[in-house]
């Protein structure tokens, strides 16, 4: 890591993809993001589990998408590397497949070395880029020396709606991914919800949430299903991440508290 990358990681503010790492297992975390993740985790003990399921969703979804076809994906906040990146999992489906990675933390890119060993076959490639702003994405040039968009991409969106704060805003940014590919293309959504907690848990999230305890903001499953209006939603339809296609090693945690929804639809 030379200076001018060091000097844009500001280690004193939690960012999702450390804190997500942290959670994971992972390494590459900073105090304020193991402060974050266990105060978190306090008040919703199941968080980690979760955090592991949705890891776990990703490859199930990601190996389903490629042996149905999709050889292009676009991972929007893909975080740090972990087991079974997207381009590890569709490559073993298919070598040819094409990757982009977008985050818009620096240290990812750091790590971007490591995301990129892909089979020579295929190609991946690495966006800093924040996901409100998909124009800048779509435009990108390392984006169209990768994917043809003209072509089924495989729209990647796994836990990185619920830190936009904003409905509207969300529901433009999907819009306009859907816009930018083709029929056959499909959009991958896991997304925090309280649709299975008490009102008592309810009321303390909102009240943690307004005091910026926590960056999520879960929304009920009306809303996500809402961002796959036009879509064919593959079954079994939303459902919690453990819940969505199952094999033998899936773990599906049970909580009272914070999940996490987990759909799969097609463009017709």
């Amino acid at each position: 890591m030379d200076s001018t990358e060091r000097s844009r990681i500001d280690t004193t503010v939690p960012h999702p993809a450390r804190r997500y790492s942290y959670w994971l297992g992972g390494k590459d975390h900073f105090a304020a993001d193991r402060e974050s993740g266990d105060a978190i985790a306090a008040r919703f003990p199941a968080v980690v589990a979760l955090a592991r399921a949705n890891r776990a969703f990703l490859g199930r979804s990601v190996r389903f998408l490629a042996e149905s076809g999709v050889r292009q994906f676009l991972d929007l906040g893909t975080g740090l590397p972990a087991p079974d990146n997207t381009h590890e999992v569709a490559q073993r489906v298919a070598p040819e497949a094409r990757v982009v990675y977008v985050d818009n933390d620096p240290i990812v890119m750091v790590h971007a070395r490591a995301l990129l060993q892909g089979d020579p076959r295929g190609k991946t490639a690495y966006l800093e880029a924040d996901v409100r702003d998909p124009d800048a994405i779509l435009t990108h040039p390392s984006l169209l020396e990768t994917l043809d968009l003209t072509q089924p991409v495989g729209v990647l969106l796994v836990t990185t709606l619920h830190f936009v704060h904003d409905d509207e805003q969300v529901a433009a940014i999907v819009r306009r991914l859907l816009d930018a590919v083709p029929s056959g293309s499909y959009l991958v959504i896991t997304h925090g919800t309280m649709d299975f907690s008490t009102a008592e848990g309810v009321a303390a999230y909102e009240k943690m949430f307004a005091a910026g305890g926590t960056d999520v903001r879960a929304r009920p499953k009306s809303t996500v299903e809402q961002y796959f209006a036009g879509l064919e939603i593959v079954a079994p339809g939303i459902v919690p991440v453990g819940d969505w296609r199952p094999d033998a090693t899936t773990d599906s945690p049970v909580s009272a508290d914070l999940q996490i929804y987990g759909v799969v639809g097609r463009k017709p």
